[in-house]
């Protein structure tokens, strides 16, 4: 179980990883707004969590070898009877930290630590920022800027919080697995009711009742893609109705105990055409010989490469690869992804497979002038010996 002692010790790995004199300040994400005087549902900043378990905006944290401060925000009367707010008690309890302080009396810390601990660090702005396409939480640079005229010099802690948080300890890998029973259960359950639905919007209403009726959430926004649309990797409208025969690309997985399943399944409306059939039976071929490739010490090279060979020789088959260029036009995203409490997680920057890492396996053909996308996605384990698919149990089939 996810529990103070976790997160006690992901701080005592982060700050054994850095030098003796090592001190790490990092902060929650703050409230964004929704529309108008309504906020957007609030999700917590991963690293921050990892070492916290806190899911309320607004906190720091301050570790040093021989402490941990939680610093608590400033909250209003007002706000707390409209919003609610985490206790100092329960959040000392849920952290394992050893003291929470307030926000003024945190400026005081500040200056005193400055003072013994030249650097400090923290997260440094997220390098992949120039490829995403939204605007970043602004509280990590808030609290950088800050940093930054308080301490002589501030440093990333990003790389050695991935490398932590890439290989997984027994408590998330349980919870992972938890994450994946409640969504197989659903995609069992969806695709059962498939033929009396009329729409995407029915079969996603049958995930969220799921979910939420087994106290879990979606840990991403789901997919749920007929014909056309499925050929859209984000597509998240969900608010077409079937058109038969057709293809419906299902893309779904819950969060337990801040741990997230990432799921895809292909199933059919109405009975498949061949080509429809031929396409999912092709892609099903290629994701059972993928995952067959996975183990410890494969380096990520290899794996790309062996990878992409097996994606070429599929296209090749249903008579997609005529040049070079119709490789990413056909199967235009990555193979895998790490998983975690990021959907997308870090695996960490190794250069290697490593026992404990949890990824997807997710090939897909995606055909927009024949109005065909098929992708099949499991959560697979590297194992000390080999690898375990975690969501074997849901079938491919169509």
């Amino acid at each position: 179980m996810v529990d103070a002692n976790f997160f006690k010790r992901n701080r005592r790995m982060l700050i054994e990883q850095l030098n003796d004199n090592a001190a790490v300040w990092l902060t929650a994400y703050t409230s964004l707004q929704l529309s108008g005087d309504a906020t957007a549902p609030f999700q917590q900043e991963a690293n921050f969590w990892y070492l916290t378990g806190i899911e309320e905006p607004d906190w720091q944290v301050l570790i040093t070898r021989e402490k941990t401060w939680l610093i608590a925000p400033d909250i209003s009367d007002i706000h707390r009877v409209f919003d609610g707010s985490l206790s100092n008690k329960d959040a000392r309890a849920g952290s394992g930290a050893d003291e929470v302080v307030s926000a003024k009396e945190a400026n005081v810390l500040m200056t005193h630590l400055a003072a013994s601990h030249p650097a400090v660090g923290t997260l440094s702005k997220d390098p992949r920022m120039a490829y995403y396409s939204f605007y970043p939480n602004p509280a990590p640079r808030r609290l950088e800027l800050r940093l930054r005229r308080t301490f002589q010099g501030v440093y990333d802690v990003r790389i050695q919080l991935a490398q932590l948080r890439a290989i997984k300890q027994p408590e998330e890998i349980t919870s992972i697995e938890q994450a994946i029973a409640i969504t197989t259960d659903a995609f069992r359950f969806a695709k059962s009711v498939i033929a009396n639905t009329a729409s995407e919007y029915e079969l996603e209403a049958e995930f969220t009742a799921h979910f939420r009726r087994n106290n879990a959430h979606h840990a991403y926004d789901p997919i749920v893609a007929n014909g056309m649309n499925a050929c859209t990797l984000h597509y998240g409208k969900n608010d077409q109705a079937w058109r038969k025969p057709s293809l419906v690309l299902l893309d779904v997985g819950a969060r337990v105990q801040g741990y997230a399943a990432d799921i895809t399944r292909t199933y059919s409306v109405g009975k498949p055409t061949k080509r429809q059939y031929s396409v999912h039976t092709t892609v099903q071929r290629a994701h059972r010989e993928i995952i067959s490739l996975l183990r410890p010490g494969l380096p990520f090279a290899k794996y790309q490469e062996e990878s992409d060979a097996i994606m070429k020789n599929a296209l090749k088959s249903l008579d997609l690869l005529r040049d070079d260029s119709d490789y990413r036009r056909y199967f235009p995203h990555a193979i895998s992804h790490g998983l975690g409490i990021d959907v997308h997680d870090s695996l960490g920057g190794f250069s290697e497979l490593q026992p404990g890492m949890v990824l997807t396996v997710e090939p897909g053909i995606y055909i927009p002038e024949e109005e065909i996308g098929v992708r099949l996605e499991d959560d697979i384990l590297i194992t000390e010996k080999g690898s375990k698919n975690l969501s074997e149990s849901l079938s491919l089939d169509l």
